[in-house]
């Protein structure tokens, strides 16, 4: 197989696992957020397994990105 058959793969399992951690986040924020009933004017801090998921959304979203510039970068 060649390499941008990899790129796609790699780029369809991140793209997954960024889609189900950034539904996990709302589930953990309640669904109030999502539809603007939150409190937005008051700074929380994050703590626990929200930090966790919080960093493991931001670490996911770059790798798809660099992901998607890599293949990109193959193909032209």
């Amino acid at each position: 197989m060649q390499v941008q058959t990899y790129l796609n793969i790699a780029q369809i399992i991140l793209g997954i696992v960024l889609i189900t951690l950034i539904l996990f986040e709302v589930q953990s924020s309640g669904l109030g957020g999502v539809f603007g009933g939150s409190q937005t004017g008051m700074v929380r801090k994050r703590r626990g397994a929200e930090l966790l998921l919080f960093r493991l959304t931001i670490g996911t979203s770059v790798l798809f990105f660099l992901v998607a510039i890599i293949s990109i970068l193959v193909v032209g």
